[in-house]
């Protein structure tokens, strides 16, 4: 069923730059209508601008919270969309934040990437309030701020749609995808003090090679330890398209995660694992030096779905 239904951009290669935004819908009384209509005619904006440098690639995925699902579209809702649930202790929480509408723009060129949030916030208006909004760029061979390439374990090829694309599990959404957000901020004095050995321990691979470490020297709190998720022997699979971003000047140094998977689940199990242990207590080692200060969770509608 998914291969005749058109999805969003969410299978495409990462850009060099690209633009986080995220936004609430106003109590405006035609608010609801303005997004519908707004939102309907992505793929019109993204052909007229792209036009203008083509070799660009500009893409703009487009999704919906819970609570906003139910103002602009009412039932049915989507099986697996809910609200994001904060989880882990204070010292190291994986916060809920407002969120009803989620833009993700992408290009090779990051003036293609403003001209695409300009109009696109120009024609929404007053119906929506930006939350937050993020410029994350490629940093060399797809690295985070931490040094690490990022992205490693994504799925590749024609075995990224079984793996975030919905299917026949619930088909009235067919073709569509869930995406869960969040802003980290990384406290890079602390991390630079480690030893390099120390911080590939805490990742789980080498810093130059990008190998992973050998199971008898990787910690059970290492990161990719952590994140791995198998059910039945089958490893479960989201796809990242993590970017850093940062103001050097104000000492902000960050990385926005994105997760895009066919149901949620597999994103909040190794959310769990993180902030929360697995088995509890035993925690991703690297929240001691990156904080989590949004999340939300999208909905992101297959091409006909949001055109309709």
């Amino acid at each position: 069923m998914t291969a005749t239904i058109p999805s969003q951009a969410v299978c495409k290669p990462v850009t060099r730059h690209a633009i986080f935004l995220v936004a609430s819908l106003a109590s405006v009384e035609d608010a609801a209508s303005t997004v519908r209509a707004v939102c309907s005619d992505i793929s019109g904006l993204v052909r007229a601008i792209g036009q203008r440098d083509p070799q660009a690639s500009l893409s703009c995925i487009c999704g919906f919270g819970y609570h906003a699902w139910d103002r602009l579209f009412g039932q049915p809702f989507p099986a697996e969309l809910h609200p994001f649930q904060s989880m882990g202790p204070p010292e190291r929480n994986a916060p809920s934040t407002p969120g009803d509408i989620f833009f993700h723009i992408r290009a090779e060129q990051m003036d293609i990437c403003f001209e695409m949030a300009m109009q696109l916030l120009g024609k929404l208006g007053k119906s929506v309030q930006v939350e937050d909004e993020v410029h994350g760029f490629r940093y060399f061979d797809s690295r985070s701020i931490v040094g690490f390439v990022d992205g490693t374990e994504n799925p590749s090829g024609d075995e990224i749609p079984p793996y975030t694309i919905v299917g026949d599990e619930d088909p009235q959404f067919a073709g569509g995808s869930y995406a869960i957000t969040q802003k980290y901020l990384h406290d890079m004095d602390a991390w630079n003090a480690l030893t390099v050995e120390m911080q590939e321990k805490i990742i789980g691979r080498k810093k130059l090679s990008d190998i992973e470490l050998d199971e008898d020297e990787k910690p059970s709190w290492a990161h990719n330890s952590l994140t791995v998720i198998e059910h039945n022997g089958k490893e479960k699979k989201i796809l990242r398209d993590n970017m850093p971003f940062g103001k050097p000047g104000s000492g902000e140094f960050g990385t926005y995660f994105i997760g895009y998977s066919r149901t949620p689940s597999v994103t909040e199990e190794m959310l769990k694992n993180m902030f929360v242990g697995n088995p509890e207590g035993n925690y991703d080692r690297l929240l001691d030096y990156s904080r989590a200060v949004t999340g939300n969770l999208f909905f992101i509608p297959s091409v006909n779905t949001l055109e309709d």
